[in-house]
C-alpha cells in the first residue's frame, strides 16, 4: 500500500499552504462556473410526460410539489438485477434529507425506468425518503438522453452522438441505461422548462462519499471498482455508536 512521505511539521505546513493556494484558485473557478451555469437559457417542455408513484400517475409539473425548481436524478435501472444500479444507489445514498432544498423552493426527485411496483420495493429496501417516480413506458428517459435505444431515438450521451462516442472508444455509452441529472423550472402557469443536464462524471459533485475520500491518502481507489448496494457490505464493527 502506497502512503505519503513522512516529514517534519514545518515541511508539511509548507506543502499544505502551497496546495491551499491551488485549492483557492480552483474554488474561484468553480464559483465562476456556477454563475455561468445559472445563466444558461432554458427550453420549454412541449410534451406531456407521465410518471407513476405511490399515489398513481402524475405529470412532470406535479413532480415539483408546488415548488419553483426541480432537480431530477436519472437512476439507471439494472434489468438483470431487477434493481437500481449500485453506482446510482451510492449517489442516492448521499442525498440525505431534502428539507434544506425544499426550504429554498427546490424539490429533489429520483426517476427510473423500473416499473413502479418493483421500484417501490427497491426504494423501501434502500430506505430512501426522497420522492421517487417510475418513467416506465414514457419517452422521458429517451428525450433526456439517459436511455439509449436506436429503435426509439437517436443515440446521444453527454452531448455526443453515437459516432462520436465510438470514435472516443466509449462503446458502453451507446446502449442501455445511463446516469444523469436534469434541472427544471416551473412558472406561475405550471409551464415547465428544462435548464440544465449533466451526465457521466458530472454526477461526481453529488457524491459526498467521494468528496470525503478525496481528502484522504487512499482517495477513491478502493471505492470505484465493482460496487455493491450498501446492504450487501459486510457488517461493520461496532464501537462507540
Amino acid at each position: 500500500m502506497n502512503r505519503p512521505a513522512v516529514v517534519s511539521r514545518d515541511e508539511w505546513l509548507t506543502a499544505r499552504k502551497r496546495l491551499l493556494a491551488e485549492e483557492k484558485e480552483v474554488t474561484r473557478s468553480m464559483d465562476a462556473l456556477a454563475e455561468r451555469r445559472r445563466a444558461l437559457p432554458m427550453v420549454k417542455i412541449d410534451k406531456d410526460y407521465v410518471f407513476e408513484c405511490a399515489t398513481g400517475k402524475v405529470g412532470l409539473a406535479e413532480l415539483f410539489e408546488g415548488r419553483r425548481q426541480l432537480v431530477v436524478y436519472h437512476m439507471m435501472w439494472r434489468w438483470d438485477l431487477d434493481a437500481g444500479c449500485p453506482s446510482c444507489a451510492l449517489l442516492l445514498d448521499n442525498v440525505g434529507p431534502v428539507v434544506h432544498l425544499n426550504a429554498v423552493d427546490t424539490t429533489f426527485a429520483a426517476v427510473s425506468r423500473g416499473p413502479w411496483d418493483t421500484l417501490a420495493r427497491y426504494r423501501e429496501r434502500m430506505g430512501w425518503a426522497f420522492p421517487m417516480y417510475s418513467s416506465h413506458g414514457s419517452d422521458f428517459n429517451y428525450d433526456f438522453h439517459v436511455t439509449m435505444d436506436e429503435s426509439v431515438a437517436p443515440v446521444e450521451y453527454n452531448y455526443l452522438t453515437k459516432a462520436e462516442l465510438l470514435d472516443r472508444e466509449l462503446p458502453w455509452f451507446v446502449d442501455g441505461e445511463q446516469p444523469g441529472t436534469s434541472v427544471f423550472w416551473r412558472d406561475d402557469n405550471d409551464d415547465v422548462f428544462h435548464t440544465f443536464s449533466s451526465f457521466a462524471r458530472g454526477g461526481d459533485v453529488l457524491i459526498g462519499t467521494h468528496n470525503y475520500l478525496d481528502l484522504t491518502p487512499l482517495g477513491r481507489g478502493m471505492h470505484v471498482g465493482e460496487r455493491v448496494h450498501r446492504d450487501r457490505y459486510a457488517a461493520p464493527a461496532v464501537h462507540c455508536h
